[in-house]
């Protein structure tokens, strides 16, 4: 009864975070253990009772102030510098400004809105079609959960009780791969579809787009250095993101005013409240699951089917892949991870790193396929195009995040390489 409460509440189109919190409540009614109705408010707020959950809000507010103060804009007027003059120089800058963003924002679905913004009227204007230029744009958004810093890894080490640095450490050398993975396949589609001529810029725009991008380019350096080097914590160095930002939009850019602040901090607001609340919701959902031993008779029969580390972590992508399409990412990591992850290093003895960066990775995928594809329906509207052609556009990109998940899953080293 409670499962079918649960896909009731959900197809009905009730948000997530009241389908978690209410399939708890009746679980608790119709078990008879109503002493549990005692213990309910305190574990939805011990759900968010955590510091580094407050790097989700800062992480948010700095991507709203950077594209209002028009950082957005510099760094990809950067990105020309660098691949502007290829053929289809516009897809390789859309990419190449995404990995810059996702060393921003951290949200996956925040990147892709504004990013689906900038790029895809510009990729207009030079001949790309709107299907291929949203789908790249969407794709770019898969970077952002795994190229430091990651919401999803933020509540992902507070899940696993691991340094959310040290996640966000392991996630470099898979955004690299995965990015590397996009451009293998941007030049293969550009053999078989006539991409429009790039254009390198001259040594003074070259010149002017570097001087002006460097403020901008200086909060990803900020933030990953300053994680890299342990001279800032996670939440930390997302509160130095913000102030950067605010500071070079405002003084140095000057196109950030302090009469936009109210609206740009209730967006903030807003959004990571919405966040919060799920976390908050899935945490007592969680509680239930874990009262109800669901997490010990999931191990016992996964160990029943292999003892293979590689096969288990395929089988958890195949599974979540499934699980992605349903339900937010925030919400399925927290309800997989309690249940997932003692399997994963008791019985298989995998790092949480590599078990991380792969269910991070697979759950995100979700934003970006049917049914409810949150990614895709948000690349939709900001582009106007149908959410099925940009799908169809799209399938080359997740075919190479599938196979970045296969390598992850295959070689640990590729996530662990650079762990202290």
């Amino acid at each position: 009864m409670v499962v079918a409460v649960f896909f009731v509440l959900l197809f009905a189109a009730v948000p997530i975070a009241l389908v978690l919190a209410l399939s708890a409540a009746f679980y608790i009614a119709t078990s008879g253990n109503s002493v549990l109705f005692e213990s309910y408010a305190q574990q939805l707020f011990g759900s968010i009772e955590n510091y580094g959950l407050l790097a989700i809000p800062l992480f948010m507010l700095a991507g709203e102030l950077m594209n209002e103060g028009g950082l957005t804009r510099r760094l990809i007027n950067m990105a020309r510098i660098l691949v502007g003059g290829f053929r289809g120089g516009m897809a390789y800058i859309n990419l190449v400004a995404n990995m810059m963003m996702a060393a921003i924002m951290g949200s996956a679905a925040s990147q892709i809105a504004i990013m689906s913004r900038a790029m895809v009227p510009e990729m207009e204007k030079e001949g790309y079609s709107r299907p291929y230029a949203a789908a790249i744009t969407a794709a770019g958004g898969l970077l952002s959960p795994i190229i430091p810093p990651s919401m999803l890894f933020v509540l992902f080490g507070v899940l696993a009780q691991v340094p959310i640095a040290d996640m966000f450490i392991a996630g470099i050398i898979p955004g690299l791969i995965l990015s590397g993975l996009f451009f293998l396949m941007i030049t293969l589609l550009g053999l078989v579809q006539q991409y429009p001529p790039g254009r390198w810029l001259s040594f003074a725009e070259a010149r002017q787009a570097l001087l002006l991008g460097l403020p901008a380019l200086g909060i990803p350096v900020l933030i990953i250095g300053g994680i890299l080097t342990g001279t800032v914590t996670p939440t930390e160095s997302a509160a130095l993101a913000s102030l950067g930002a605010l500071v070079v939009g405002r003084f140095v850019y000057k196109e950030l005013r302090f009469s936009q602040l109210p609206e740009v901090l209730k967006r903030t607001a807003l959004n990571s409240g919405m966040v919060i609340v799920l976390i908050s919701a899935a945490g007592v959902f969680g509680w239930v699951l874990v009262y109800e031993h669901i997490p010990q008779n999931a191990a016992a029969w996964i160990v029943q089917q292999t003892s293979d580390p590689f096969v288990f972590l395929l089988m958890v992508v195949l599974a979540l892949l499934l699980v992605g399409m349903v339900l937010d990412g925030i919400a399925a990591l927290i309800l997989v991870v309690p249940i997932l992850l003692p399997v994963a290093q008791a019985d298989f003895g995998i790092s949480p790193y590599q078990f991380g960066v792969v269910v991070c990775l697979t759950l995100v995928m979700g934003l970006l396929t049917p049914p409810v594809g949150a990614g895709l329906f948000i690349s939709s509207a900001m582009t106007g195009e149908s959410p099925m052609r940009v799908f169809r556009a799209l399938l080359p990109f997740l075919l190479m995040t599938l196979l970045t998940l296969v390598l992850l899953s295959w070689k640990a080293e590729l996530v662990l390489l650079l762990l202290p």
